[in-house]
């Protein structure tokens, strides 16, 4: 007899269109997935709250729906799972931190309101770097979360959760946030794609702030396919978030195949890299061999903003922090962990001015990245210097500076840029390629990964 189908290991485009011919139900994907969580979540700690019943209810609904030929999109009856700071209505939101631990919203945040519109099967909250301030997912208050590719690393942060549920089949999309890196890291970590958006594409609206200047949300998953029908779901302009900006978007998937012959991508080839290992390196350049092979012509280029625009964005998100927790940090220092106390207090004792400054600094490297882009389509650096550390490696303030050097910078300037696997080191670990784009331009991110992504086996590898 032939093996039963795994739906744990379906993208989201497959597990779409077997729902819609009546293949599939619902039902039977979110419960192969609620037993997987229940398999492999006890070692992972991949969730904080668990909604089976909730998700089981949304299933019947779209399998009823789905036989009716009430279509809402792709996302119809696709189980995915959400980052712990979003709001969800009824359902608690903690933030990865001890003093939410009774916060029930009592309405969903934007991005979630469009998933549930969309038809979606939400399975629950996952596990994060307390507050989002970190790159380990080492939580002091739920635990620490760990890779699927090794249970002695870090699956990186702040949506260590949001990367190693999708990657061990948990889930087969999830939502993160960003503010230096946070769906990038853990993407490269635990070799998924994770997409940060242009600051302003996607609603935080219902989102537990980190950096006003710097939080992005968006989508984690297998494929580049399903992280484009994720991130056409919950972007749209949200009247009530005060960064949401009102741009249009290009039509779904109209060119996503659409290949880069002729486009000018620039490789980063700069001091600035000499951070990262040199398995990390020579991938990165291989992956940028192979995007000349499509048809793109690759320059070597140096951009000596990006170091500053790093520090810079560090120095922002923790002054910001510092701020929204000012209360908390004055009044129960206790109820933080260590990693986290020592940076709010840092953001904390930074004098004003230096704020003052650090925000002027932004304006003029956000505009010097854009000029840029004038002559380059995309940019090519890698995701992290590093594959995933031990969990019993480096504190996570000292991982914190390392993991997030190739990520913040587009933090600060609000520049959209994904994530995608490009290699295998010889640890047997997952090496993640960045690539950045213009602002708005996460149609020409989408395009040039996907193209890559067909060209390579990267994201067929799975964690065992």
């Amino acid at each position: 007899m032939p093996e039963p189908l795994d739906l744990t290991r379906l993208t989201i485009a497959e597990a779409s269109g077997l729902l819609q011919s009546g293949v599939l139900s619902a039902r039977a994907l979110a419960e192969q997935h609620l037993e997987r969580i229940a398999a492999l979540n006890p070692q992972l700690n991949a969730f904080i709250t668990l909604t089976a019943d909730q998700a089981l209810t949304q299933a019947a609904q779209a399998d009823q729906e789905l036989s009716q030929g009430n279509v809402c999109g792709p996302l119809h009856g696709i189980p995915l799972a959400l980052k712990d700071l979003f709001d969800t209505a009824g359902i608690p939101t903690t933030a990865g931190a001890s003093f939410w631990r009774e916060n029930v919203p009592e309405q969903d945040a934007f991005v979630v309101s469009r998933l549930h519109q969309a038809g979606a099967v939400i399975l629950g909250k996952l596990n994060m770097h307390e507050i989002a301030l970190g790159v380990t997912s080492a939580n002091p208050h739920y635990g620490t979360c760990h890779n699927p590719w090794d249970l002695n690393r870090s699956p990186g942060g702040s949506s260590g959760g949001s990367a190693a549920a999708v990657a061990s089949g948990l889930c087969l999309g999830a939502l993160g946030t960003d503010s230096g890196g946070s769906i990038r890291i853990p993407a490269s970590l635990c070799g998924v794609v994770g997409l940060k958006p242009t600051y302003g594409r996607v609603s935080l609206g219902g989102v537990i702030p980190l950096s006003w200047s710097s939080d992005h949300a968006g989508p984690l998953a297998r494929t580049v396919q399903d992280v484009d029908l994720l991130y056409r779901a919950i972007t749209g302009h949200d009247p009530h978030d005060p960064a949401s900006q009102p741009e249009a978007i290009d039509d779904p998937l109209t060119a996503l195949g659409g290949g880069i012959r002729g486009w000018r991508i620039a490789l980063l080839d700069d001091p600035f890299l000499d951070a990262a290992d040199s398995e990390v390196l020579d991938a990165v350049r291989t992956a940028a061999f192979q995007l000349r092979e499509l048809g793109a012509e690759v320059t070597p280029v140096a951009i000596q903003e990006l170091r500053q625009a790093a520090q810079i964005n560090g120095l922002v998100v923790l002054c910001e922090a510092a701020a929204f927790h000012r209360q908390r940090l004055q009044e129960h220092p206790a109820g933080f962990g260590d990693d986290v106390r020592r940076r709010l207090e840092t953001g904390a004792a930074t004098p004003l001015q230096d704020y003052v400054q650090a925000r002027r600094t932004q304006a003029v490297l956000r505009r010097k990245l854009e000029m840029f882009f004038e002559e380059f389509d995309l940019l090519c650096l890698p995701a992290t210097p590093v594959t995933a550390p031990l969990i019993s490696g480096p504190d996570a303030v000292e991982q914190a500076r390392l993991l997030t050097r190739f990520t913040a910078p587009f933090n600060l300037t609000g520049l959209p840029a994904i994530a995608l696997p490009c290699g295998i080191s010889s640890a047997g670990l997952p090496i993640g390629l960045q690539l950045v784009a213009r602002p708005w331009a996460e149609s020409t991110l989408l395009r040039a990964a996907r193209a890559y992504e067909n060209a390579t086996p990267w994201h067929t590898l799975q964690p065992a």
